[in-house]
């Protein structure tokens, strides 16, 4: 199907969005597993939500730092994989940490960490430019053409 033939599905927009915010979400998990699980006592949803576990100030909260900009990163592979478009990039990366806002706001109060506000917009950024940079060099692949001859 050619790329300018789709029709406008709000399902599949739904659908890609549930996903690809999961995805992070399962990706940060992983990430504070293997980074922060190993220097605190307790793994909770703070690490995920409140804006205090994103400081500079200790190891655990640069090991923090570190989860979210890797877990960016591999956001940036899913939206290859389940977004497929250059210019969608911008958008669903912006989607989701609107979405990641409003449940800081819901869980922890209006983040007022200059750390929290500068990592989650590199990440954005990340994001965004890595997905649209995979995705443009999948889209200017060259498409392989083959030849059967007959062989008469």
């Amino acid at each position: 199907m050619f790329y300018g033939a789709v029709v406008w599905d709000p399902w599949l927009i739904v659908a890609q969005i549930v996903c690809l915010q999961c995805l992070y979400y399962i990706t940060l998990g992983l990430f504070f597993t293997i980074l922060v699980g190993t220097r605190v006592s307790r793994m909770s949803l703070v690490y995920f939500f409140d804006f205090a576990t994103l400081t500079t100030s200790t190891i655990t909260g640069w090991c923090v730092i570190a989860s979210f900009l890797l877990t960016s990163i591999a956001g940036s592979v899913y939206m290859l994989y389940f977004i497929e478009r250059a210019k969608k990039c911008l958008d669903f990366s912006a989607t989701l940490y609107t979405i990641h806002l409003f449940i800081c706001i819901v869980y922890g109060g209006w983040p007022s960490s200059i750390a929290w506000w500068a990592v989650n917009v590199a990440g954005f950024a990340v994001m965004a430019l890595l997905g649209e940079y995979l995705c443009i060099r999948r889209e200017l692949r060259e498409i392989p053409i083959t030849r059967f001859r007959s062989i008469v």
